[in-house]
């Protein structure tokens, strides 16, 4: 009998029930997740018109908030939306979301700002009048330990991030579709995530996370043109240079990336998620990442520190 593979994910949880009677803010108010709607007629519902952050909460504080804010605020500005509330309002909605739920610990947010209501089924920006929409979701939210210790399996697929002249990668937009299919493509070759190029054909991101690889003991990354340039992945390049780890933002090609010793991911979600193969060629010794390792280790103390 021929059994199906396992399919892991970067943004697999561990099951909580609690997570069946959240709370959620929208627009002001805490509502509960069965009532937390919006109109067919939002912005983001009807044109992926919005942008939005995912944080992490530990120990009842969110891990650098500053950094989301920061580029939050920046998206806003880039996309010509004007956030009706300040920082300090925003992490005190945040604050405010995660006490309804009685949450401090392994909590993911996501904050999700749309351009709102439109007075017709149209494209121009104009047609939003009412002012954004504003929705933060929270789940208790753990990642498996059993991922770190198998990883994920990647396919590199022909859909690749684009020229910022067309939709710059490096906004964080509800505008997903690319990176939607390009997971479909990978999932359809028996993959957990899709590998994606950038448009002169060097490495640059997953689907959904930012892209490590270890060569001779020296850690590699795109250069970031063509990709979100994700808060956890600077905390990993800061680390690397604090701690003396050798680390290069640069292009490489897909061929340097098979050669590789170890493979990982970033983001806020999962942290760094180990890559178990890549087009089904293995990386490295699965399970035997020392440098991956000690960089996990290296940013769960950074965390703390941050979340003290």
């Amino acid at each position: 009998m021929i059994t199906a593979p396992e399919h892991r994910s970067t943004h697999e949880s561990e099951s909580d029930e609690r997570n069946q009677s959240l709370k959620v803010y929208l627009n002001g108010q805490i509502v509960p997740r069965e009532q937390a709607l919006v109109s067919v007629y939002d912005a983001g519902f009807m044109l992926g018109d919005g942008i939005w952050e995912g944080i992490r909460l530990y120990n009842s504080k969110w891990a650098f908030v500053e950094d989301h804010m920061d580029r939050l605020y920046e998206s806003a500005r880039l996309v010509d939306m004007d956030i009706p509330l300040t920082r300090e309002q925003m992490i005190a909605a945040l604050d405010q979301t995660a006490t309804a739920n009685q949450m401090t610990q392994d909590v993911h947010a996501r904050l999700m700002i749309t351009r709102g209501l439109k007075s017709k089924p149209f494209q121009d920006p104009r047609l939003s009048q009412r002012g954004l929409t504003i929705a933060i979701i929270m789940e208790h939210s753990k990642v498996p330990e059993d991922i770190y210790h198998k990883g994920i399996t990647l396919h590199t697929v022909p859909i690749y991030r684009g020229l910022p002249v067309t939709q710059d990668p490096k906004l964080n937009s509800h505008s997903k579709l690319n990176c939607i299919l390009a997971c479909i493509h990978a999932q359809k070759a028996g993959a957990d995530e899709a590998l994606m190029l950038d448009p002169h054909g060097f490495v640059n991101t997953t689907n959904s996370c930012n892209f490590f690889i270890v060569r001779k003991g020296q850690v590699w990354t795109s250069t970031g043109d063509y990709c979100m340039n994700g808060v956890t992945r600077q905390k990993v390049i800061d680390l690397c240079r604090a701690y003396q780890i050798p680390i290069h933002v640069r292009n490489f090609s897909l061929m340097e990336t098979y050669g590789a010793e170890e493979a990982f991911l970033t983001g806020t979600f999962g942290a760094q998620t180990p890559v178990e193969s890549i087009d089904g060629r293995t990386i490295g010794n699965p399970g035997q990442w020392p440098l991956i390792e000690k960089i996990r280790q290296l940013y769960k103390d950074l965390v703390r520190a941050e979340t003290a």
